[in-house]
């Protein structure tokens, strides 16, 4: 039952931080979309864990593909917050809409990071069945 809970938690969070987004798309008075393209950010982030828990066998805490996961989850979550500045100081979208679009990637980004700590942690889940 707790990972029920945990799963629509998860769900609610990530409705939350969808609605954010387009709410700031829809603040411009002509519906300017270009801050849907933080979803390829979405999208990308936790692909280079999935593949690194897939590629190293060993839990150890300083494994070199792990770090350089990290690495690249960082740098695409840092352009997933910088995207939207840099769409607000050429003027393309309000500033309003930025704020709305990082709360947004801040409540997606953490529902990720929930996700990794619910679901990603020592089950006995095997890659054999896909």
């Amino acid at each position: 039952m707790a990972g029920i809970k945990a799963l629509v938690g998860l769900s609610f969070s990530g409705a939350i931080g969808l609605t954010c987004l387009l709410l700031g798309c829809g603040l411009e008075q002509y519906g300017v979309y270009w801050p849907l393209f933080v979803l390829f950010f979405y999208i990308l982030s936790p692909i280079p864990t999935f593949i690194s828990r897939r590629l190293s066998d060993d839990d150890s805490s300083s494994n070199a593909c792990r770090e350089l996961a990290y690495f690249l989850t960082t740098g695409i979550v840092v352009s997933s917050f910088g995207l939207p500045i840099v769409l607000a100081r050429t003027t393309t979208i309000q500033w309003g809409a930025c704020g709305l679009v990082m709360t947004g990637n801040a409540v997606i980004f953490l529902t990720i990071l929930g996700f990794f700590l619910v679901f990603g942690g020592g089950d006995d889940f095997s890659w054999e069945q896909w």
